[in-house]
């Protein structure tokens, strides 16, 4: 046993002082395998926040069942088009049934508003019933139900009220009680003036994006779709007790033209259109492994060939093949941990600059995740791979090891 740790020692002060030696070579591998290491804990926290936050979202939504129609796509003249129409007669008849509660019709519009007539940008216009959402950060919300609708004539007074979120009232410095410009195109804008009633994130978070939020009605009257009463989706709750999978293949049954999902398929619907970008970051992460791999396993192979008169001596003076191929796997392996500890150091302060841009663009806070089984595959990735290449130097080194090479 002691031989063993002799032996042990030696090949690891041996292969120090040559990590020691070669400065330049051992910055590049380091850095190497950190970024390797880094573009996979920031990858992997990305796609496990992407499902956390998507879930989370969708259990907020706090509905069942979301009934869609075709694909919503944008319009000649760029602004959403709804595919569900009638959709406040389809809620009715939904309402009727015994297994639901509630069911409501939900509409996105693109939308241009603004605190002056020559400066409006463009936001998510989303449509709700009734009195809308109550997860107002500050206001008391809307006042009262969609009385504009008044039973589908779209001749009742309209409320002019609108519920904001936090990144457009910080852009227009506004607040409760101000108001604000709102219409479907920049001409359209100035000619109608709604009262902020409440700042809220709700569907800037759901959505992504900035949003401003009106009875549906108003968002349908703003974007002249009240004749064939334009949804995006209209949403289910079921009654307690009943079972989602089981009302939402019923409603498919009754409306076979519509797409009928519960909240956990239309979840894995919306993932299924970022495959690409998904795809993408997958390779990213190949490619960053393949690229620290094959720079280790590189200067590793070159600092043996390098040596090969040190290491044919010291195999002349007795040491074995693999003490000597020890040596070269000893830096691999020391290698992998240094760029992997590097690694794991500055993934919490990237996480928390992209964290922070996510925030600033798209609304979503906390995108990124980290959890320890992050750090603990990056490590593991880090070892793996500086391993990987300490094993393939070690064989070329094994194979200059000869006193023959002494006289060459």
């Amino acid at each position: 046993m002691s031989r063993l740790l002799t032996k042990g020692r030696a090949v690891a002060r041996l292969a120090v002082s040559q990590i020691c030696h070669e400065r330049g070579r051992t910055v590049l591998v380091v850095l190497a395998i950190a970024l390797a290491v880094l573009a996979v804990t920031l990858l992997s926290s990305l796609g496990l926040g992407v499902m956390q936050t998507g879930e989370e979202r969708f259990d907020r939504a706090g509905q069942d069942v979301w009934i869609s129609g075709d694909s919503v796509e944008l319009t000649a003249t760029g602004s959403l088009e709804n595919p569900i129409t009638d959709s406040h007669r389809l809620a009715t008849d939904l309402n009727q049934r015994d297994d639901v509660e509630t069911a409501s019709p939900l509409a996105f519009h693109s939308v241009y508003v603004g605190t002056k007539p020559d400066n409006t940008e463009l936001v998510t216009g989303v449509g709700v019933p009734g009195t809308g959402s109550d997860n107002t950060a500050d206001g008391d919300g809307f006042s009262g139900g969609d009385s504009h609708y008044a039973n589908g004539s779209y001749d009742g007074p309209m409320s002019q009220e609108i519920v904001i979120d936090p990144q457009t009232a910080e852009l227009f410095d506004v607040g409760v009680g101000d108001t604000i410009y709102v219409g479907t195109s920049r001409v359209s804008a100035p000619e109608r003036e709604f009262e902020i009633v409440g700042i809220s994130s709700e569907y800037s978070q759901f959505l992504g994006t900035s949003t401003v939020t009106m009875p549906i009605s108003e968002l349908q009257e703003l974007a002249g779709t009240t004749g064939t009463d334009r949804a995006t989706f209209v949403t289910v709750t079921t009654v307690d007790g009943a079972d989602r999978e089981t009302v939402s293949e019923d409603i498919q049954q009754s409306y076979p033209g519509y797409n009928v999902r519960t909240s956990e398929e239309q979840f894995e619907s919306m993932l299924n259109e970022y495959l690409l970008v998904l795809a993408s970051g997958a390779t990213l992460v190949v490619l960053a492994l393949v690229a620290g791999i094959a720079l280790t396993t590189n200067t590793l192979v070159l600092v043996a060939v390098q040596q090969r008169d040190e290491l044919a001596a010291l195999r002349a003076l007795g040491l074995s093949r693999g003490l000597i191929a020890g040596v070269i796997g000893g830096q691999g392996f020391t290698l992998g941990v240094l760029g992997g500890i590097l690694g794991l150091l500055s993934t919490p302060l990237f996480a928390f600059i992209l964290n922070h841009i996510a925030t600033s663009f798209v609304g979503f806070e906390n995108l990124l995740r980290t959890p320890p089984i992050i750090y603990a595959t990056g490590l593991l990735i880090a070892v793996a791979i500086g391993t990987l290449g300490a094993v393939i130097a070690g064989w070329r080194a094994a194979r200059y090891a000869r006193v023959d090479n002494l006289y060459a």
